[in-house]
């Protein structure tokens, strides 16, 4: 299921394609607060165009362009930052993800809605990259 494709049009074709599909990931989640798409969709996105040369390359050139250690960090990191975004209002006396609570700085608080959606959909992103990066790396065997 892993290393190089025999077939050398797969191949290029999947390496040119994708940074392609990085970006499109990125931008539905950078777009996802206010649109279709999402913190979800984009992290699956982003996922295959991780996954996708791990099935098609090389071993050692597909995980030198994203290491084994960027699933379980990914995911960390978009935990803690969920968790982070869900808890601070709760110190402003607002609700679990309560924005609105946030009005630091005269800040309206339906721009403080915004934002904190924003933080919560690239945070929700992160979190899928890196379980579904994490999966397959632990299906295909390759634990480093």
């Amino acid at each position: 299921m892993t290393g190089s494709y025999p077939s050398e049009v797969v191949r290029v074709v999947c390496s040119v394609l994708s940074p392609f599909i990085a970006m499109f990931g990125l931008y539905v989640i950078a777009h996802g607060h206010y649109g279709p798409g999402g913190g979800f969709a984009g992290g699956v996105i982003v996922a295959v165009a991780a996954i996708l040369p791990r099935m098609t390359l090389d071993e050692k050139l597909a995980y030198g362009a994203v290491p084994s250690i960027t699933g379980p960090l990914a995911g960390g990191i978009g935990m803690l930052l969920f968790i982070a975004c869900g808890v601070a209002p709760l110190f402003a006396g607002g609700a679990f993800l309560d924005y609105g609570a946030l009005a630091f700085g005269g800040v309206d608080p339906a721009y403080a809605r915004y934002l904190g959606i924003l933080v919560v959909e690239i945070a929700v992103g992160l979190a899928v990259f890196g379980a579904l990066v994490l999966l397959y790396d632990v299906l295909a065997g390759r634990t480093d």
